[in-house]
């Protein structure tokens, strides 16, 4: 507590005051027990607006959240291309891979390959080692007709220091240098990055002392100082018996829809098998995905929608007119029965989907697999498609969570709701702040009052009772009501 010193001019005495001195009240404690008396009702009304706006805008966002994770799940099957996928697979898959586009028809074929492609590889004539001097100018890569002039000088003759200029060469027409060490000696070994016959590699050289002649590989003008160890080929193989080449051991050019990946060789007149067929496994998969994610939303809006009458406690949007709207609507949907569809693909119970006494919805996988396999088509366009339930249900969601939809706009309210709460508590703070200090200070003046009082009922009773101790004087309460005069 702060104190002050006044004087009383027509004694001539000092007053000693501090807040509560004078009264021996505890006036900070009651000023600040009136202040929140004065604002109590109004905090408590706007800190359970506030709990409540805050409650809504994490249960939409969870709502929110939920619908986006069912989107996210409806994009493979709205369209009926994308979930009756296909697959191809390979007999032997130590000869081949392959995979397949929606677009492959499906189909067996036969597939022998003859050679894999290959990329040119050169080697140079083995000398003492990586270090020795070879010489100076400049060496010129070919590859596919695309040339790259390498300068060599004094700092790189090497023959390791020659790899590592053609490793580093910005211009490097897709040419790998590495140093093969073996008892021979030390041999520069030049790799082509890319396979296929057009891809043959070229060396020609100028300049220099003309010790870089000893790398020269041009067999169309009759040099060649290096020793091609592997030639650049391309894959031959046939489908069918049909023959094919390949520049690249992926091809995706000779089956439509298939992308091949060639291993090895087969065994002469042992071809193997290239089955392309439906992907029902992966069907399934993405139905059971969207079941999953659909459980997830309606477990969602039950919980935020809920009431326990046990603890009577309710969802933050329990009766909420949004989610109840949402909720007609996506039953529906999933409701309905194509017409169009007969058989295993006319609603989702033909597709063993079915809901349980949970309000979410169980899948029987066999029942779902073997309509899969009896006409996966006709499972794609129950799904997607222009009236396929997974094209519904997609612009459902979207009216919900695009920008400028449904949930944008109530979150909007929300948060200037939010705001304008913010703004009505600093003013009610602002309020219980000149309140207080009011208070304070009217006590304050009260307690320079009874202290100036005291030191009144000191003074006459010195005056009176000379004989009185200032002990007994001291201990005179103005709240008795007596004030001592002596006789």
């Amino acid at each position: 507590m702060s104190s002050t010193i006044t004087s009383t001019p027509s004694t001539g005495n000092s007053v000693i005051s501090s807040t509560g001195i004078g009264s021996g009240l505890d006036i900070t404690s009651i000023v600040t027990s009136l202040t929140t008396a004065a604002g109590l009702a109004q905090n408590t009304q706007l800190s359970d607006r506030k709990t409540t706006l805050s409650g809504e805008v994490s249960a939409y966002g969870t709502f929110s959240s939920a619908l986006d994770t069912l989107q996210a799940t409806l994009t493979t099957l709205e369209s009926p291309s994308t979930l009756a996928g296909r697959t191809a697979t390979v007999a032997d898959t130590t000869v081949a891979t392959a995979s397949a586009t929606s677009g492959a028809i499906p189909a067996t074929y036969s597939l022998e390959v003859q050679n894999l492609a290959t990329a040119a590889s050169l080697s140079s004539t083995p000398v003492a080692n990586s270090a020795v001097a070879i010489g100076t100018g400049t060496l010129t890569l070919s590859v596919g007709g695309v040339s790259a002039p390498i300068t060599i000088d004094s700092s790189d003759n090497t023959l390791a220091g020659i790899a590592a200029a053609i490793n580093a060469a910005p211009n490097n027409p897709g040419v790998s240098a590495s140093i093969l060490s073996t008892t021979a000696g030390a041999r520069l070994v030049l790799s082509g990055t890319a396979t296929g016959a057009a891809n043959a590699i070229t060396v020609t050289q100028s300049g220099g002392d003309g010790g870089l002649a000893a790398l020269v590989y041009d067999p169309a003008h009759g040099t060649t100082q290096l020793t091609q160890t592997q030639p650049p080929l391309d894959a031959n193989f046939t489908i069918n018996g049909f023959a094919a080449t390949s520049a690249s051991n992926v091809t995706s050019s000779v089956i439509s829809g298939v992308t091949l990946n060639l291993i090895k060789p087969t065994v002469a007149g042992v071809p193997t098998t290239v089955t392309v067929g439906d992907d029902t496994a992966g069907a399934q998969t993405s139905i059971g995905t969207f079941v999953t994610a659909l459980n997830g939303l309606i477990t969602s809006i039950q919980s935020l929608t809920s009431y326990d009458p046990s603890t009577q406690t309710a969802g933050p949007l329990l009766g909420n007119a949004t989610l109840e709207s949402f909720q007609n609507q996506l039953e529906n949907i999933l409701d309905q029965v194509k017409s169009g569809n007969t058989g295993a693909a006319s609603s989702l119970a033909s597709l063993g989907i079915t809901a349980n006494t949970q309000g979410t919805y169980d899948t029987a996988s066999d029942t779902l697999g073997n309509a899969l396999n009896a006409n996966l088509a006709a499972v794609g366009s129950f799904f997607g498609g222009t009236n396929g339930i997974a094209t519904q249900l997609n612009s459902l969601i979207n009216e919900y969570t695009q920008p400028g939809g449904l949930l944008d706009s109530i979150n909007q309210g929300l948060q200037s709701s939010l705001t304008d709460v913010a703004t009505q508590q600093t003013a009610l703070n602002a309020r219980l702040a000149t309140y207080s200090a009011t208070l304070t200070k009217e006590y304050n003046a009260m307690d320079t009052a009874v202290a100036l009082l005291k030191q009144t009922q000191t003074y006459l009773t010195a005056e009176f009772n000379p004989n009185a101790s200032s002990s007994s004087s001291s201990s005179s309460a103005l709240s008795s009501g007596n004030v001592s005069t002596g006789g």
